[in-house]
């Protein structure tokens, strides 16, 4: 499986999760990324930070109810659940409340809008997962090969981190030396962090023996279109998708997202002149390369449709405070997220 379906499957999840606040259809999009990381995920050590990513998802949506117990919302209420005291602040300050009313309907509002941040965050953990790291730098044009590599090597931390912070821990264990509270965090952090500067020492002589950076001379007209068009297209992908994700830019988000897809892929494909790389055994891009991405682009979009089509079913009111309901046709677009689960091979590694 090519690993760039896997991220267009994760990011397109993370997409609809953005056009809902609906509890229950946010739980079918973790539902459905989580089973299919249970079902494919490998036995690699990048493989093993989706529960790291679920963890900072929760972590996420307890912040985000703290921050409305202590800070206040600016959603009216009814039902008070209790009265914290309230610190007088100064004029300069006025919009923000510190203590006060906590009620049902800010709590419920907080838990929406925290829980899509943290569906957000899993889908993101579930495209780590699932994509090796070093097949999708393989995988990436050659004008973004030396961004990639960073990328890559960004993404690959966590991981490894807490790969090295298990292994430590168990081995603490196995000599009857505490592994949890300060002292033995403490004691654990140095040797994860001489790991850490043992790899990117290994990391940076691995890149230097292959001739990392080397690039090749190419005439300045190229040059100077190619950063116009990939200036260009990013730019348009911005204000696109800025466009899409506003109820006002409906009319021009597409076919400008469209243009500065087109243009930036233009800019990309000229300015892979300038690194002379080739690639042993590239991954194809086949038909369930095709089938995955289809399944996540298709629940995006019509998550998209059901939120311009029945805002209400999607977003849920707290004022009233009213209980969610389930959209059945949303909700059945959901379930398109598991086909990966059943037209791709489990990897056995």
């Amino acid at each position: 499986m090519h690993p760039g379906a896997w991220w267009i499957w994760a990011i397109s999840l993370g997409t609809a999760a953005t056009r809902t606040t609906n509890p229950l259809l946010l739980a079918l999009l973790i539902a459905a990324s989580a089973y299919v990381v249970a079902t494919h995920r490998s036995s690699a050590p990048w493989a093993r930070s989706y529960s790291a990513f679920a963890k900072l998802a929760f972590a996420v949506l307890l912040i985000r109810l703290v921050f409305a117990v202590a800070l206040g919302s600016p959603i009216p209420g009814t039902h008070v659940l209790l009265t914290l005291p309230e610190i007088p602040l100064p004029h300069w300050a006025q919009g923000i409340r510190l203590g006060g009313e906590v009620t049902a309907e800010a709590l419920v509002f907080a838990a929406y809008d925290g829980l899509k941040l943290a569906t957000l965050l899993i889908c993101v953990g579930a495209a780590n997962a699932l994509a090796s790291p070093s097949r999708l730098l393989k995988s990436l044009p050659g004008a973004l090969y030396e961004t990639g590599v960073a990328v890559v090597v960004a993404l690959t931390f966590a991981p490894h981190l807490i790969a090295d912070v298990q292994r430590l821990r168990a081995a603490r264990r196995l000599r009857g030396r505490p592994d949890r509270g300060v002292r033995g965090l403490l004691q654990v952090g140095l040797p994860v962090l001489e790991g850490a500067l043992e790899r990117s020492v290994a990391l940076a002589a691995a890149m230097e023996a292959r001739g990392y950076g080397r690039t090749a001379d190419v005439p300045a007209r190229i040059r100077r279109t190619t950063a116009a068009l990939t200036l260009g297209g990013l730019l348009g992908v911005c204000a696109g998708t800025y466009g899409l994700l506003t109820a006002e830019g409906g009319s021009y988000g597409a076919p400008l997202l469209l243009a500065g897809i087109v243009a930036a892929l233009a800019g990309l494909r000229l300015g892979g002149r300038r690194s002379p790389r080739t690639r042993y055994r590239p991954d194809p891009w086949g038909p369930r390369a095709w089938l995955v991405t289809g399944s996540g682009v298709a629940v995006a979009a019509l998550l998209t449709l059901a939120s311009s089509r029945a805002p209400e079913a999607l977003h849920p009111g707290v004022v009233p405070l009213t209980a969610p309901t389930l959209p059945l046709w949303p909700a059945a677009s959901i379930l398109l997220a598991l086909l990966p689960a059943f037209v791709v091979p489990r990897e056995h590694s």
